[in-house]
């Protein structure tokens, strides 16, 4: 979650603007870029051939029977992709939190649909009310559903000065020490769970007025020890506590004070980044960034080498006003165009590998704005349709190829798990396989009955 800045800074710009919020033309004044070397026609009219070289895999497969032997020549397979590589998610934060049994189970069902990758949330002030008593067990039950429909999970933040839990007292040394044990605890407590970590969230700009207000302890702990001492404190620890995770840097800003104040500074003694991934919110209440925006983002965190995943992206569908903020049947259908449109660009950038939604529905949504995919009443939004036609569509492989000589099969399609299914003498047989980069060995696959099959 980004801090109130954040939306301070859209409102900043649009403000006198009316319809500021929507996300057609013209866009707001935040996300033009004036120095982008792609205009945002090219950006769009490149997206296709960059995503079918960036996104998809071809390997030649070798297909075996119950027996080991070679399925015949001609034997026709039924290639199904099962799960994208690249991870499309949204935080999963209402999960069996909504406001009806049918609710959750519209929520849950939804986000299974269409999502591989869910963010959990471990915001210290409500995860530990009480000292000494984290909510473990909610987080378990998450984490439980999300194994249950091969779904990744992300623990979001481990340590964020926005609010000090009420209980913490103590000097900017103790209270520093309290949130490394933090970091941790935590990660050790779901080592094997939860994979992905981002571990200092928004630390480019600790210092704002909203952190000293709310946070008074754990700002001065920051400022005391210095951001750089602090963050790397802080990812020594969580690599420690699990050296198998992988660890994000997440903020919000995208201007050059996170690569001066945080990136730079989150190097070991040789300058190797103890980091694994740069993580970059985008939400955007007040318009959409342009498509050359978008990539002059991209291309500038790129230059590090390192991953980029988009850990808070948000579009809203519909105008804040004196009465509230609510979804229209308008504001709908431009969310739904910004986001396959912004999707797109992310997607055929090669240095992109996540992209998180902000949140999956209305019902109790960030700042009471409709930035759901799904509206409060738990039914989809254009946005959501959109998304899927892409993800679970256009972006998705479904093909069938005949086996040659020895069983031999070519397959190409979008990176990720695959299942084969063929008849072999009067059996359904099925199989599982990988599919990456080029592959310069044969993938083999061992067929076996499918439930039910009796032989």
């Amino acid at each position: 979650m980004a801090g109130d800045v954040n939306r301070r800074e859209f409102l900043q710009v649009t403000a006198g603007t009316g319809a500021a919020w929507m996300m057609g033309a013209p866009y707001v004044a935040l996300a033009r870029n004036r120095d982008a070397t792609l205009t945002d026609a090219e950006v769009l009219g490149q997206a296709d051939d960059r995503i079918a070289k960036h996104r998809k895999g071809e390997a030649a497969l070798s297909v075996l029977g119950p027996d080991g032997q070679p399925l015949p020549t001609g034997t026709k397979l039924h290639i199904h992709q099962s799960r994208h590589a690249f991870l499309f998610g949204c935080n999963i934060f209402r999960l069996g939190r909504c406001r009806t049994p049918e609710d959750n189970t519209a929520y849950a069902d939804q986000f299974a649909e269409l999502l591989n990758f869910a963010t959990l949330p471990f915001y210290w002030w409500s995860y530990e009310r009480q000292k000494g008593q984290p909510a473990d067990d909610r987080t378990d039950e998450a984490v439980q559903w999300c194994r249950r429909h091969g779904i990744t999970t992300k623990g979001h933040p481990l340590a964020w000065n926005y609010v000090d839990p009420r209980w913490l007292t103590g000097t900017p040394e103790e209270v520093r020490q309290l949130q490394i044990e933090r970091i941790a605890r935590c990660m050790k407590r779901f080592k094997g769970d939860i994979g992905i970590w981002d571990v200092v969230n928004e630390a480019t700009h600790h210092d704002r007025d909203e952190t000293k207000r709310n946070a008074p302890l754990l700002t001065e702990a920051i400022s005391r020890m210095g951001v750089g001492p602090y963050i790397r404190a802080a990812y020594r620890t969580a690599r420690e506590a699990d050296p198998d995770a992988t660890l994000l840097i997440n903020d919000y800003r995208t201007d050059p004070a996170f690569e001066e104040k945080v990136i730079s500074q989150l190097v070991d003694e040789d300058q190797r980044p103890l980091y694994d991934v740069i993580g970059i919110q985008s939400h955007m209440h007040g318009g959409c960034w342009r498509p050359a925006r978008t990539w002059e983002v991209c291309d500038r965190f790129a230059k590090f080498g390192k991953p980029i995943h988009f850990t808070e992206t948000t579009l809203v569908s519909g105008p804040k006003n004196d009465s509230g903020w609510t979804t229209t049947t308008e504001g709908e259908e431009q969310q739904a165009e910004r986001a396959a449109e912004f999707y797109r660009v992310l997607f055929s950038h090669p240095a992109v590998e996540a992209i998180t939604w902000w949140d999956f529905s209305d019902q109790d949504a960030w700042q009471g704005a409709p930035a759901g995919l799904i509206r409060a009443d738990m039914s989809p939004k254009p946005a959501y349709e959109r998304l899927r036609e892409l993800i679970k569509g256009k972006w998705w492989t479904r093909d069938t190829v005949d086996c040659q000589a020895d069983g031999r099969a070519r397959v190409e399609g979008f990176r990720g798990e695959y299942e084969v299914t063929a008849e072999y003498n009067g059996r359904k047989l099925a199989g599982r396989f990988s599919l990456a980069e080029a592959a310069a060995e044969p993938v083999e696959i061992r067929l076996g009955p499918t439930p039910g099959d009796v032989g």
